[in-house]
């Protein structure tokens, strides 16, 4: 059963949703973060149906987050490549790991970012790009945008 859609609503995280908040969606991204390319990759590592994996991959094609290149002819098979547009869910996928880290993993963190520069475990923090310094949601607060409809009311503060 599908759920209701996002189409209407005035909200970049609602529409960012309409496109990749399906059940399954931000798992083979994050695989494909990790450099898996391949549909039977993708199969065996998620535990996914073939008709679902088959869906959500050609939405994320679709949506110009993955790109599908053949890599064999007979029978014609393809690599899942993210695009840069894809490849910007990064952050996402990160604070979402970050945050289970942190509340949903008691034994400890499953996987470790190291940053590879320097050879640390790293964390993804926010930052203010005006001035650079860390924020928190306590530092923010919201105000219409250029995209904002005149009907569309702010949180209350």
């Amino acid at each position: 059963m599908r759920r209701a859609t996002f189409t209407e609503m005035n909200c970049s995280v609602a529409q960012t949703l309409e496109i990749v908040g399906e059940w399954w969606t931000l798992l083979i991204i994050r695989d494909a973060l990790f450099g898996v390319t391949r549909f039977d990759e993708f199969s065996t590592r998620l535990g996914i149906a073939r008709n679902v994996l088959t869906q959500r991959l050609d939405t994320l094609v679709e949506h110009g987050i993955m790109t599908k290149e053949p890599y064999q002819d007979k029978p014609v098979r393809h690599d899942y490549r993210l695009t840069e547009k894809g490849r910007g869910l990064w952050t996402v996928i990160d604070a979402l790991r970050q945050w289970g880290d942190s509340w949903a993993a008691p034994e400890g963190p499953p996987i470790e970012t190291v940053h590879t520069t320097c050879g640390h475990v790293m964390s993804a923090r926010p930052f203010c790009s005006a001035c650079r310094e860390p924020v928190s949601v306590d530092d923010l607060k919201v105000r219409r945008g250029p995209g904002a409809r005149v009907n569309n009311p702010l949180p209350a503060p």
